[in-house]
């Protein structure tokens, strides 16, 4: 399926607001409400839309830090810190990357000890770097169609 200009005006209208109705974004992008759903329903089936979800400020939750912290991997602990990440409730991103280190996380910590505790269960898997987040600069940016 090739996007149109119709299906990427229906995209940002989810980007920036999934919980909208479909009349909504009809009236919005011109077109019916089953219109809509019916591209939508094409989208979601081809992996373009993939999820809608939940935003939640981890700071109205009690957390008081969000940081960054890249894994360089010591010999042989990078598959068993891929396992291992997916059990740590402090991580909310993880990626694998190219470069001097293997993985950067983003991860959100009630306060310093957390971080330090946090950060003693990494060094048996790798040399570590951690980056405290002060503010969002772009949050969310919406995917846009290619020039």
């Amino acid at each position: 399926m090739s996007l149109d200009q119709l299906n990427w005006k229906i995209l940002k209208c989810l980007q920036s607001n999934s919980r909208q109705s479909n009349a909504e974004i009809g009236r919005q992008v011109g077109i019916s409400s089953p219109a809509v759903s019916e591209r939508i329903k094409k989208m979601e089936d081809l992996g373009i839309i993939q999820n809608y979800h939940t935003t939640v400020s981890p700071f109205e939750v009690g957390y008081q830090l969000k940081a960054l912290i890249t894994i360089r991997a010591f010999m042989g602990m990078l598959k068993p810190f891929l396992e291992k990440v997916k059990s740590f409730d402090e991580v909310i991103n993880c990626y694998r990357i190219t470069g001097n280190e293997n993985i950067v996380m983003e991860v959100v910590l009630k306060n310093q000890k957390h971080l330090e505790l946090f950060i003693d269960q990494l060094i048996v898997y790798g040399e570590t770097k951690t980056q405290i987040v002060l503010s969002h600069v772009i949050k969310h940016n919406p995917v846009k169609p290619l020039k």
